[in-house]
């Protein structure tokens, strides 16, 4: 098993905070905001307000933020063998594994106690829920055991737009047609995860092989795993489009979500015909597309 690498020197101010900023994964966060901030206006059916789009933000970012640092720290073995992830700060030494913790504990701790205060309780709970699951059944349980390690591991990134419809709302009550909508974001993020997943683990399965990650392009052949991006890619589309009388939706979103959704199962029928690290990557990159036009469509649906 590969260790964690020394620093034969001390690393400089800089060099650290960069690192401790590294261990959040500030790209994934922005994903995660683009998530909550239109669920905010569709649950308010405009716009809810600044303030508490800045505070539920803050509070969601710093939630995430601790999320991800645990699954670092918990990650580091594999992280040095992975080539993907040599560079990490608690691969190179930058950030120890204590300090990294203690880190991700304090930003998840400020995080329930800040959207509790701000925002509302019912938020700070999913927030921080979300952590737990992502580090307990995704990190620590599925990831090492289960080639359904991202499909079940994916709740935890669908569940931001459950914080930015409470944040709003104060409640998840199904009782009323519209109050499902939520409920078909969720499904949404959770049926678009694995084939963005999965994209990216073609490209990179022989570091997961490496790490003994059993990934689904790591324990299936090619085939398989392109026929399950196609399957998860229709049913994506079709919540998109079930989505717009749920959440009552007009003609925006509802033709940005047949034309987005018929381009996304393009470019996953062309890695079916050659799945290759090129259109898996490909696809990996426009399904981050995807998601910000989907969910920006949602906002000015609801603006406009």
């Amino acid at each position: 098993m590969a260790t964690v690498l020394e620093t034969t020197e001390p690393a400089s101010s800089g060099t650290r905070i960069k690192g401790f900023v590294a261990l959040t994964k500030p790209r994934i966060i922005e994903l995660l905001l683009v998530e909550t901030v239109p669920a905010m206006i569709v649950a308010k059916q405009g716009w809810p307000g600044l303030w508490l789009i800045i505070a539920t933000v803050v509070g969601g970012t710093l939630a995430a933020g601790g999320a991800n640092a645990v699954n670092m720290y918990v990650d580091r073995d594999i992280d040095a063998i992975m080539d993907r992830t040599k560079g990490r700060p608690l691969v190179t030494g930058v950030v120890q594994p204590t300090e990294a913790l203690v880190f991700a504990l304090t930003l998840e701790a400020i995080a329930f106690v800040f959207l509790w205060y701000f925002v509302n309780l019912l938020s700070a709970v999913l927030a921080v829920s979300a952590m737990l699951f992502y580090v307990f059944v995704y990190t620590l349980w599925l990831k090492r055991r289960s080639a359904s390690n991202i499909v079940i591991g994916g709740a935890a990134g669908a569940v931001p737009v459950l914080v930015g419809w409470t944040a709003v709302t104060n409640s998840l009550d199904l009782t009323e047609g519209r109050n499902w909508a939520p409920i078909v974001m969720f499904a949404i993020i959770f049926y678009w995860t694995p084939p963005h997943f999965w994209a990216l683990a073609i490209k990179y399965k022989d570091d997961y092989k490496a790490a003994d990650v059993p990934m689904l392009p790591v324990v299936a052949n090619l085939a398989t795993v392109t026929r399950r991006i196609v399957i998860y890619t229709v049913l994506l589309w079709a919540l998109t489009l079930v989505f717009g009388p749920v959440a009552d939706m007009g003609v925006i979103y509802i033709s940005s979500a047949v034309v987005l959704g018929a381009v996304f199962l393009g470019y996953a029928i062309r890695v079916a015909r050659d799945p290759q690290p090129g259109p898996a990557m490909a696809l990996f990159g426009w399904s981050i597309t995807y998601i910000v036009l989907l969910f920006g469509a949602m906002a000015v649906d609801q603006l406009v």
